[in-house]
């Protein structure tokens, strides 16, 4: 869209932003399903790992909110990640009752190699997209993201 659009198309724009985040989020939930084997992850199991990764323990319901997901499907997640020794629950000084769900090494390594493999599948987009596009499009998902603060997941 130019800077010079005409401000009644940009809700219609931001349409055309969901109508594409969908598939794409779609399509790469299979390739990383298609892509389980190597590592053993789900794509749930990925999001848990992820969110530790960046944040460190966390628990079940921080990352149900973080992600927008029910708390139920992360107690899932995160019990299939500790059946696989990925992760690990520890106590948690704030709360008595809700532990914190701590990555272990094997769990670092799987998302560690998990990240790689994604990061040489999308290293191509760099020949046709720029970081300030990027930049941009990390914005605008942004805000429609904080718009849609206040949607329940559970």
């Amino acid at each position: 869209m130019s800077e010079t659009a005409v401000p009644g198309e940009l809700p219609d724009r931001l349409i055309e932003v969901f109508d594409l985040v969908g598939p794409l989020y779609r399509r790469a939930h299979r390739k990383v399903e298609q892509d389980a084997p190597v590592e053993g992850l789900s794509v749930g199991v990925r999001a848990v790992l992820n969110m530790l990764r960046e944040h460190g323990p966390m628990t079940v319901p921080q990352m149900g909110r973080a992600q927008a997901l029910s708390r139920q499907f992360v107690q899932r997640m995160s019990n299939d990640a500790a059946v696989l020794g990925l992760v690990e629950f520890v106590a948690n000084p704030a709360h008595k009752r809700s532990s914190l769900v701590r990555m272990t090494e094997a769990g670092r390594a799987a998302i560690t190699a998990l990240i790689d493999r994604e990061r040489a599948m999308l290293a191509p987009v760099g020949e046709h997209v720029t970081g300030a596009e990027v930049d941009a499009c990390v914005r605008v998902l942004s805000s429609l993201l904080r718009l849609l603060d206040d949607v329940e997941v559970d």
